[in-house]
């Protein structure tokens, strides 16, 4: 008895044999419109949620987009430009992408317009988008002529990457955050990655904070490691005198269960030594504000009634030991601050009164660790975090203890002198709305050696099985195995090598076409080394070749290789590994990628994703059934 062939399968056997006919002129085609891809949309909140997913909309962090050019220069030139191997120790040094020329205060974070208490809301907020909007064309202006004012090429001499424009926050919303928080706040601590402080620390945010009490805090020291990180503060102690610099860790390993599958997770802490540090630097700078300035004490009648900026009496034990549920409560929203009394009123007139709280703002770039920090001060989690950069919206305030509270500002892109590249690096913008895959991929494999790092195998094709040599006679002659070239040579790796070497080692493979996905394998690198599964950490500026020498160079640039294991193992375990941790599509960043921008390959068509396919016994039958159907259906269309 004949087996019965699915409908599914006739259906499109005789789809196949109407697209023939119509080919070759048998069947008159139809006038069919072609059926647009419905749009993904979400379940609609409920009403009540309306005003906070407006107003978090409002907070969506707006960035140039690259022009089509660029993305096709750079995709080119990654599989062109070989790669430097071995990669020179000058390499771990972070010597700036700023000209000599260029001034420090060139750029600046805008500050907030004047304002008096008798002008209207419509009033103060055009005021402030007419200033915003004059900043915008100014720091456009000035970032165009650092772009374009690289020395031009040597039509003789190597070819490079074009230099790529700077991102920095153009959203009015997002900068009113900063605004609320550092006027709210007494003492502000700003938060820098310690693999590279500098970057997120440029001149336009500490001429922004000049006039404030500023502690810098170094998170992710556990990544770059004691020796970089003491190289640090003595640079940013020379550079900027004076300055209070303290380090911090905020998570501590979890022991693996079997759910994990030998995965290692964290949880939120921060040692106790960290902790009295940072109290204690938060204690110098309290002290320093109750100490009345010089033109006040020597008036002795303005010194009776000058009255402190923070708060006398600080319960410092009470934040040592800090525990319990209303520790890192969240107390009111972003909009208004809390009422006043009817004597903080009366002060507004005449007489000042002593705060009731001591507040500490906590700024900086995204994905710099400021949630994790709060996390870890509460011992709880309290606030939500996420590895996609720029997931806090809205500032928060949260109370430390009843004299002390937070105000956790949501993370700002400065503008500064650095190319969109080192941007991506270092985990300041998010990997979902990066279309310059091939570029970023370029510059982080001209700095750590991946292929070394993944292990990978160089994507060649085999080379066919030589014929037999059936001659008799050969004399002096060579033969031909003799005459090919030496296979011995380490092959040239590209950027794009290394893509499709660990697209192909992973399985990940087009929908259309078949080929390597490297538009993934770039997303997923990429998400490795901002997120610190690849442990890497430039050196400051000014630093002896000795010393990196010292510090085991050989050839590793900014790459540490972790005592315990290797980098290919912790991050190159299996496919369920990375699979949850770099594909996006988790609901972390959902958020995102309605506004991302698009990628050559989402526009070919060929950058969807299909997992394994190809792998197994009939895997390659699969791939060439579904080229000729895609095949005919481009010869259709056409």
């Amino acid at each position: 008895m004949p087996r019965r062939i699915p409908n599914s399968i006739r259906k499109k056997r005789a789809n196949q044999l109407l697209k023939r006919a119509i080919k070759r002129g048998d069947i008159e085609p139809e006038d069919v419109p072609k059926k647009t891809p419905r749009k993904k949309t979400r379940k609609q909140n409920l009403p009540s949620d309306t005003a906070a997913v407006v107003s978090a909309r409002k907070l969506q962090s707006a960035f140039v987009k690259l022009p089509p050019d660029f993305l096709k220069t750079t995709r080119q030139l990654a599989f062109d430009l070989p790669l430097s191997r071995p990669i020179p120790d000058e390499k771990a040094i972070y010597h700036g992408f700023e000209r000599e020329d260029e001034a420090t205060d060139a750029l600046t974070c805008p500050k907030r317009p004047k304002w008096r208490f008798d002008m209207t809301k419509t009033e103060v907020e055009r005021n402030e988008e007419g200033v915003f909007k004059k900043y915008l064309s100014q720091t456009d202006d000035v970032l165009e002529k650092w772009q374009s004012g690289t020395d031009e090429p040597d039509p003789l001499g190597p070819v490079t990457m074009p230099r790529s424009p700077s991102y920095f926050e153009r959203n009015l919303e997002v900068w009113r955050q900063l605004w609320r928080v550092t006027e709210i706040s007494q003492i502000i601590l700003v938060l820098l990655d310690s693999r590279c402080p500098i970057v997120h620390y440029p001149p336009s945010l500490s001429n922004y904070l000049a006039d404030r009490k500023v502690i810098l805090v170094l998170t992710k020291v556990d990544i770059a490691g004691p020796a970089r990180v003491q190289a640090w503060i003595n640079y940013i102690n020379n550079r900027y005198p004076n300055s209070r610099i303290v380090q911090v860790e905020s998570y501590v390993e979890k022991a693996t269960t079997a759910d994990h599958q030998g995965r290692k997770q964290y949880q939120p802490h921060i040692p106790e030594h960290f902790r009295a540090t940072l109290i204690n630097e938060i204690k110098q700078v309290h002290a320093e504000l109750l100490q009345p300035p010089e033109r006040v004490a020597s008036n002795p009648d303005r010194l009776k009634s000058w009255v402190p900026p923070v708060k006398r009496e600080v319960d410092w034990d009470g934040l040592l030991n800090a525990k319990g549920d209303n520790v890192g409560l969240a107390v009111g929203g972003a909009t208004v601050p809390r009422p006043q009394s009817p004597e903080e009123q009366d002060g507004q007139h005449g007489q000042r009164h002593e705060p009731t709280q001591l507040t500490i703002g906590l700024i900086g770039q995204p994905n710099v660790g400021k949630s994790s920090l709060l996390n870890a001060l509460f011992g709880a989690s309290r606030v939500r975090t996420s590895s996609t950069p720029g997931k806090t919206k809205h500032f928060q305030t949260l109370y430390w203890t009843h004299d002390v509270r937070l105000v956790d500002c949501p993370g700002l892109v400065m503008p500064n002198f650095v190319p969109m590249e080192m941007q991506v690096l270092c985990g300041i913008l998010p990997i979902s709305r990066v279309s310059a895959v091939p570029s970023c991929i370029h510059f982080a494999t001209e700095l750590l050696p991946l292929e070394r790092i993944l292990n990978l195998t160089y994507p060649t094709a085999a080379p066919p099985p030589a014929a037999e040599d059936k001659r008799t006679w050969r004399g002096d002659r060579k033969s031909k195995d003799q005459d090919r070239p030496n296979d011995s040579e380490p092959p040239k790796w590209t950027a794009m090598d290394i893509l499709t070497a660990y697209a192909i080692r992973k399985g990940w493979m087009t929908a259309k076409a078949g080929r390597p996905d490297t538009h993934r394998a770039g997303n997923a690198l990429l998400r490795a080394l901002a997120e610190g599964k690849i442990g890497w950490a430039f050196w400051p500026p000014d630093t002896p070749p000795e010393q990196i020498a010292a510090a085991g160079g050989d050839g590793h640039g900014l790459w540490i290789p972790r005592a315990d294991s290797t980098d290919e193992e912790e991050f190159g375990r299996g496919e369920d590994a990375d699979d949850k941790a770099f594909n996006s599509n988790s609901e972390e960043t959902e958020e995102e990628d309605d506004d991302s921008e698009i990628t050559e390959e989402e526009e070919d068509g060929e950058g969807g994703d299909v997992g394994s396919v190809g792998v197994g016994m009939f895997g390659a039958l699969a791939i060439e059934e579904e080229d000729d159907d895609e095949e005919e259906e481009e010869e259709s269309e056409k």
